[in-house]
């Protein structure tokens, strides 16, 4: 079973091989996507890391959520369903009153 990871607090510079090098000490990854901005085309510095087994997404975790890259201390955890995520709206123009 694949395990999703949300990796956060990358440099703009990080490439899919530095993931895919990083990750892949830990386990198998299946995939990874780096998110981009859509206005400006630039990497947002978060990305998904999916890891074929839970014992390897929960190694990497433990190595690598805190660990330097670079000047940047990676922030590594699960990543939790859209629906289960509390406080978000799928409708982006809808504001509390």
């Amino acid at each position: 079973m694949n395990t999703r990871l949300y990796v956060s607090n990358l440099a703009v510079t990080t490439t899919y091989n530095d993931l895919m090098d990083l990750f892949s000490v830990h386990g198998n990854v299946t995939e990874v996507n780096l998110r981009v901005d859509r206005a400006n085309d630039r990497p947002s510095g978060f990305g998904i890391v999916t890891m074929a087994t839970p014992e390897g997404a929960r190694a990497a975790v433990e190595a690598l959520n805190g660990k330097q890259m670079g000047t940047h201390a990676l922030s590594v955890n699960e990543a939790q369903p859209h629906e289960d995520r509390a406080g978000l709206s799928g409708d982006r123009n809808s504001r509390p009153r």
